[in-house]
This record gives structure tokens, C-alpha cells and sequence, in this order.
């Protein structure tokens, strides 16, 4: 044992890390936001569970990826959208909204590995209100 021993000097827990740097852009809210709703598992992903939520009118909110290879399937959430006034985002890269809505492997870096694409996710529980949800819903009020 040494002279001195860690229970003198108490480390205060690290404070979680916050974007403070003004605004939180649309992408970084709707990760927030996928992450959230995952751990309350408030998420379908892919096209049956999707249309699914959609038609039961359970979505929030609709992420459609603008990669998808199958024009029918975009026809099929933005009609489903459309009809029930759910709000529709679209992302670039399926990829990317795979790994958001949480359909990857985490390696021991943190980094994702393996990453499924998905073409559509549906937010059917926000979980809890976030700086995220406030950027989304703002957004949603300015282009309607």
C-alpha cells in the first residue's frame, strides 16, 4: 500500500458531455432522437413493422431513407404517411439510418461493425422529451 490512498481526495463523476455550441443541427437530432426511442423501444424498423405502426396510426414520426432501391416501398410509407399526417423525414443513407435505429454490432472502440441497412424506421415512443424532440418538432412547425 502507498502513503496515500484515493479516498482522501473524492473524483467528482464526469459531467455528461453537451453540445452547447448553439443550435443542434437536424441529423445530430434525429440520431438523438432514434437512440432514445430505441432504449424505450419505441422503434420499427424495416417495411412490415413500419407499415404496420403506420397504418395502426402508433408512428410519431417516419425516417425514410432516400437510397431505397425499391420505389414502391418509398410509394407505399410516403402514401401510409400522407393519409394518417405523420411526419416524414428523409435521410441520405440507409446505412447510416441502420446504424442509428441501432441494427449494427459495437466494437470495443465504440465504432459500429457490421451495419444493416434500413430503409425505414418509425418512431412509435419518443421515450422522454429532449433537446432533440424540441429541434425536431421546430423543424416540423417551419416546413408544414
Amino acid at each position: 500500500m502507498s502513503d496515500t490512498e484515493g479516498d482522501d481526495i473524492p473524483n467528482p463523476a464526469p459531467a455528461p458531455v453537451i453540445a452547447s455550441s448553439g443550435a443542434m443541427d437536424l441529423n445530430t437530432a434525429i440520431q438523438e432522437v432514434l437512440k432514445t426511442s430505441l432504449i424505450h423501444d419505441g422503434l420499427a424498423r424495416g417495411l412490415h413493422e413500419c407499415a404496420k405502426a403506420l397504418d395502426k396510426r402508433q408512428a410519431h414520426l417516419c425516417v425514410l431513407a432516400n437510397n431505397c432501391d425499391e420505389p414502391m416501398y418509398v410509394k407505399l410509407v410516403e402514401a401510409l404517411c400522407a393519409e394518417h399526417g405523420i411526419n416524414l423525414l428523409k435521410v441520405e443513407d440507409n446505412k447510416k439510418l441502420g446504424e442509428w435505429a441501432g441494427l449494427c454490432k459495437i466494437d470495443k472502440e465504440g465504432k459500429a461493425r457490421k451495419v444493416v441497412g434500413c430503409s425505414c424506421v418509425v418512431v412509435k415512443d419518443y421515450g422522454k422529451e429532449s433537446q432533440a424532440w424540441d429541434v425536431l418538432n421546430e423543424y416540423f412547425k417551419s416546413h408544414k
